[in-house]
Formats: structure tokens, sequence, C-alpha cells
């Protein structure tokens, strides 16, 4: 009686691995500028918080707040850990403020640019926005 052997040849194996190989190749970068978009995105929308935060700030007080905790509000872990963020008040004529993330040295947003939000609604860099 003759034994079949069964199962898969090297040859197989390795293309096999191959075409792992090259898909992860692709889709590894892809991903890596997925969570940056994600991490510029909860920076927005932080800066967007803090805008609003200060408009109201405004209304009771009649100047800018000039940190994050004046506003009572805290930076969120995911924005903390990507961005360092800063509001640069003057008291004018008239009042101002410029609302700036800066990306974390050493952290994946490192090549990123800064964004920034101003009293007048302006927002850079706009290609980011």
């Amino acid at each position: 009686m003759k034994r079949q052997d069964s199962g898969f040849s090297l040859i197989e194996l390795m293309a096999v691995v191959a075409i792992i190989g090259i898909l992860a190749a692709i889709a590894f970068p892809a991903y890596g500028s997925y969570l940056v978009r994600g991490n510029r995105s909860a920076a927005q929308g932080y800066l967007l918080a803090l805008a609003e935060a200060q408009a109201q700030y405004f209304a009771d007080a009649h100047s800018y707040a000039g940190t994050p905790a004046a506003l009572n509000l805290s930076v969120p872990s995911q924005v903390a850990a990507n961005y360092s963020v800063t509001i640069e008040a003057t008291d004018g004529p008239p009042p101002s403020f410029t609302i700036t993330a800066t990306p974390v040295p050493g952290s994946r947003q490192a090549a990123d640019q800064s964004l920034t939000i101003s009293s007048s609604g302006a927002r850079t860099p706009a290609s980011l926005w």
C-alpha cells in the first residue's frame, strides 16, 4: 500500500509568507496615517471646546482666560499624550486669545504641524482643519 503525503510544501508556505509581508508593508503606514489624523481630530475638537468656553468666560468676566484650568476644562488624555495646549490671552484693546496645540516631540504627532484657533475664529493651518 502506498502512503500519500499530505500538507503544504515549503514553496507554498513561502508564497503565503511573502503575500502576508506585502500586505503588511501596505497596511502599517496607512494605519499610522489614520492614527495621526484621529489624534489631530481629537485636538481640533478640544481646541473648539476651549474657544467656546473662552466666549462664555468673556461674557462673564470681560476678559479671556489664560489657561484651560481657568475654563474648567481639563486636557483629554488622548490630546495630552500628543499635543501641548497653550492659551495666549491679551487684554487688548480689543481683548483676544490664541489657542495653540503643539505636537509633543517623540510622539506619533511629532511630524504634524501646530494647530491654532483665535478669538476671531481663524484656524491655522487651513489645510488641516
